[in-house]
């Protein structure tokens, strides 16, 4: 079996793409340290400007990543995507080992 099955690639690709970012990984990982929080506390947590923030959360809701809840007037975000922490500890492990390295 591959490692990505063809009824896949199109998804998997989206999702690296996805994650690809350093400002969206940022995010998540602030995130995943907070388990929830609107756009003001992760623009705080990881000194990102507002805006940025904000669109950022949209790509990674959009893209199924995180999800949003109302809470009175304010927004907070969480990261709805279970498989998230362990492929990024995937990668991780893989880049501290050298696997990473060129």
């Amino acid at each position: 079996m591959p490692v990505v099955p063809d009824s896949l690639l199109e998804d998997a690709a989206r999702r690296f793409a996805l994650l690809s970012d350093p400002t969206r990984l940022r995010i998540v990982s602030a995130l995943h340290d907070a388990g929830e929080s609107s756009v003001g506390g992760l623009s705080e947590l990881t000194g990102i400007p507002l805006a940025s923030v904000s669109q950022h959360l949209n790509r990674l809701a959009h893209g199924g990543v995180v999800d949003r809840r109302r809470e009175g007037t304010s927004v907070k975000y969480r990261i709805a995507d279970p498989t998230i922490e362990a492929l990024c500890d995937i990668v991780c492990a893989g880049l501290r080992a050298g696997a990473g390295a060129p």
